[in-house]
């Protein structure tokens, strides 16, 4: 049997062997980063030497990156913050956004999976001013790139601190917090080829944020409970490594474009998501008409490649997107879409074998 063919990026980045092998070593050592001996203090090095790294991916001072279990946790920390307050998300929003704020308003996006800016505008003089905008820099579904500076210019006119996930930005694009102008960001360490269970949260200095885990003193008392010291230096490892390849990334984009053209040649039932709007390089999502994304899933699988659906699945029941549901798609039509993502390991090889599985797979289901 050929080796499995790994495609999944968005849901996790194959881990590099740099950051395998310090995870290992740091692993290997002994010492709470807290403690003020000898072992402390090694392991409180790892920490602050990853949270230069991180700062200097996203452009900030080492004082405003706080680590924490990943970017669900920075999302419930800073939106758990906002529950009796007036809240404007994205309507594709991740469901960790979603779910922590139930009484958020939705903004609407246009076919192309771009925030509607002038229905933004609207719900911004619409009532009371917002006290919060949480906004996605890229979608993890189809890749697509919002213009977040606008928004929180936007925002910020208004009144309202602005919330960035940019967990699938994170060296896929230049990623400046300055720039951007947001006031909070989160990062995770499993989505740049890190380890998983590790993330950050990234915000403008002087803004009081939200405590979420209480208990020591770690993270300048913002988030309790002992480092996880090997995890967050993997991290640091992986985002100084994400930052020196950001040139090679074209490479991805070139495979990417080329897997898009060849299925538009095998089929023209196939749909591709978000196509028109800027996108980070290494994400499709394309749809298949008439042929549900479970069964291109399982096809594919036994076919030895992993990818995923556009759809979430929960609990064993298959759910519509709301993604492409928010950009117009149909319910039966949403429910065809396979999001194939690419990454640092992935070959030209492994897009041509994807593309012979792909064209043996539309032949049988979709003739």
């Amino acid at each position: 049997m050929k080796d499995p063919v790994y495609l999944d990026y968005n849901a996790t980045a194959r881990i590099r062997p740099q950051v395998i092998d310090l995870v290992t070593k740091v692993m290997g050592e002994v010492g709470n980063a807290s403690s003020v001996h000898s072992f402390g203090r090694n392991a409180h090095k790892y920490v602050e030497d990853a949270r230069a790294q991180v700062a200097a991916l996203v452009n900030v001072r080492r004082a405003q990156v706080i680590f924490n279990s990943g970017a669900t946790e920075g999302l419930n920390t800073i939106l758990c913050g906002y529950k009796d307050k007036r809240v404007l998300i994205s309507a594709i929003e991740h469901p960790a956004v979603l779910e922590s704020a139930p009484q958020a308003e939705k903004i609407p996006v246009t076919p192309d999976g771009i925030i509607d800016l002038e229905a933004f505008k609207t719900m911004l003089t619409d009532g009371d001013p917002p006290a919060l905008v949480a906004v996605m820099l890229v979608n993890s579904e189809i890749g697509v790139i919002q213009p977040v500076k606008e928004i929180a210019a936007l925002a910020h006119d208004a009144g309202a601190l602005v919330l960035c996930d940019a967990v699938q930005a994170a060296g896929r694009i230049p990623v400046d917090f300055k720039g951007l102008d947001v006031d909070f960001m989160v990062l995770s360490g499993h989505k740049m080829a890190g380890p998983q269970g590790v993330g950050a949260l990234v915000f403008r200095e002087g803004l009081q944020l939200p405590k979420f885990m209480c208990g020591g003193g770690q993270e300048s008392r913002q988030r309790a409970g002992t480092h996880n010291t090997a995890g967050i230096a993997g991290m640091g490892l992986a985002a100084q490594l994400a930052a020196e390849n950001l040139p090679a990334y074209g490479e991805i984009t070139k495979l990417r474009d080329a897997l898009e053209s060849e299925i538009r040649a095998i089929t023209n039932r196939a749909v591709i998501y978000g196509e028109n709007a800027p996108r980070v390089g290494n994400t499709s999502n394309i749809g298949l008409t008439g042929v549900s994304a479970q069964t291109q899933l399982m096809n594919l699988d036994l076919e030895g490649f992993a990818v995923s659906s556009g759809s979430a699945c929960s609990s064993g029941a298959w759910k519509t997107s709301h993604v492409l549901t928010a950009m117009g798609a149909d319910e039966e039509a949403a429910k065809s879409a396979l999001r194939i993502s690419l990454g640092w390991a992935t070959t030209s090889a492994e897009i041509d074998a994807f593309i012979g599985a792909y064209k043996k797979m539309v032949e049988r289901l979709a003739t």
